[in-house]
């Protein structure tokens, strides 16, 4: 996890980018979060080590890491994006009860990708997929 977050921040560096107390803290918490937090979820978290962190400096700092590409930005509908450092390819699965998201790993879906491709005649970039249901917490299987 360190070599990650030195790599990331020998790359803001290397592009002419202060690494700051708090950009560092914020890169460092997205780099350990498996939770895909929203920037409300980063500030709650850090703003009691860093008084003087605002809402503003988060948003600011996540678009300079997604511009960065270290990070990818999950958009919803709900203007409720969160944000994930993992950037290798994997599928989200989602709770519809307390938006809990989950990485899971699967084979990629090329097929699909073709198919569209063929479908559509769009010159297919990407995709991305999420499995909507309960987790066990909601489902009452956890305690």
């Amino acid at each position: 996890m360190e070599t990650r977050i030195y790599h990331a921040v020998d790359q803001l560096k290397s592009g002419g980018v202060r690494m700051t107390p708090q950009r560092y803290a914020i890169l460092k918490y997205l780099m350990e979060s498996t939770s895909h937090p929203t920037a409300d979820d980063i500030f709650k978290s850090l703003s009691p080590a860093y008084p003087s962190l605002s809402v503003a400096t988060v948003y600011n700092n996540l678009k300079l890491f997604v511009d960065a590409g270290l990070i990818r930005e999950l958009t919803y509908g709900d203007d409720s994006s969160r944000f994930d450092a993992d950037l290798s390819d994997h599928y989200h699965a989602i709770c519809t009860g307390c938006g809990a998201m989950v990485d899971f790993d699967h084979d990629p879906v090329v097929e699909v990708e073709r198919a569209a491709a063929e479908r559509t005649g769009f010159l297919v970039q990407g995709h991305r997929m999420e499995i909507y249901g309960l987790c066990p917490s909601c489902r009452g299987l956890v305690s």
